[in-house]
């Protein structure tokens, strides 16, 4: 891979992450973390929150995007 490729892939991670981030701070992600399966828990003064059905979603998009990505760089 030479740096022309590297470069090129950098630049595509940093526009999805940017596009991420423009998506969070308009509150177009608001529903994450909040998804049936997602377990909450809040009594008194203590608080227990896991994400397991949103954590689930990154992990399944991170698998599909890095095998696509090692597929075509």
């Amino acid at each position: 891979m030479d740096s022309r490729q590297v470069g090129l892939a950098l630049l595509i991670v940093g526009v999805i992450v940017i596009l991420i981030g423009l998506a969070a701070y308009a509150g177009l992600l608001s529903w994450f973390g909040r998804l049936p399966g997602d377990i909450r828990i809040d009594r008194g003064n203590v608080k227990v929150y896991a994400p397991i059905v949103s954590m689930l979603l990154i992990s399944l998009g991170l698998s599909v995007g890095l095998a696509l990505f090692r597929r075509f760089f």
